[in-house]
């Protein structure tokens, strides 16, 4: 159910979005914890439940790691399990991954309603990359910025003020979207606007941290911006 502290002039006005990718446009999970059982077992360690990771995924690839290996602080182990992990994953990251159901509509009436869509995602960049060309969404955005792309990561703002100059936009025009209380954060430490989506693996947490706008899908959070219901698609 829409939850919205915007009213309906200001939705209007948004022209920039910026998303979030793993648990808002993606459901990557699995693949990533089939990736960091395969790094542990590389190592000599046990599997640890999916679940457990689920909760370790968001701060990046280098953070996931070292959560994954008991929390060590080995900078010099989680560096080689590091490598061993993105390897592992660029293998595999598309045998389990999808986009969340209403993405491509979403993301195709957002678009057709002239809006400019980037992606600021705590996902090493390329690896991003190849995944939204694997699953045919890469055309979609005019700007891809990933963990790696500048010094801080989500939640330190410097990617959304990064991708507000780019675009010439205004922080009353952009709308961070994300599933977790990290994508709040950040819209929050940059100044704009943010809207959780409640279907993502940080979605619990939207109780404690509250965005601006909540939304079940993001063919609802696009009929709500452009006043109009955007065509289904079949799924694919």
């Amino acid at each position: 159910m829409t939850r919205s502290a915007f009213d309906p002039d200001e939705l209007a006005r948004l022209r920039l979005f910026i998303f979030d990718l793993d648990g808002t446009l993606i459901d990557s999970k699995l693949d990533l914890a089939l990736a960091v059982n395969a790094t542990r077992a590389a190592f000599r360690l046990g599997p640890l439940p999916h679940e457990q990771i689920f909760g370790y995924i968001g701060d990046g690839a280098p953070l996931l790691v070292r959560r994954a290996l008991d929390h060590t602080e080995d900078d010099a182990l989680v560096e080689q399990a590091l490598g061993f992990f993105l390897r592992h994953y660029r293998e595999h990251m598309l045998d389990n991954t999808v986009a969340y159901p209403g993405v491509r509509e979403g993301l195709a009436a957002l678009e057709a309603g002239g809006r400019v869509l980037t992606i600021l995602t705590n996902k090493p960049v390329r690896i991003s990359r190849e995944i939204l060309a694997g699953l045919g969404l890469a055309g979609h955005f005019r700007l891809v910025y990933g963990g790696n792309s500048f010094e801080r990561k989500k939640p330190d703002p410097m990617g959304v003020e990064v991708i507000l100059r780019e675009t010439q936009a205004n922080k009353d025009e952009a709308l961070v979207v994300g599933d977790s209380e990290i994508d709040v954060l950040t819209a929050r430490n940059a100044g704009t606007r943010v809207c959780g989506v409640t279907y993502g693996l940080g979605s619990h947490l939207l109780d404690d941290y509250p965005p601006d706008l909540r939304v079940d899908s993001l063919t609802e959070l696009a009929a709500l911006v452009t006043g109009s219901t955007p065509e289904k698609k079949p799924a694919t």
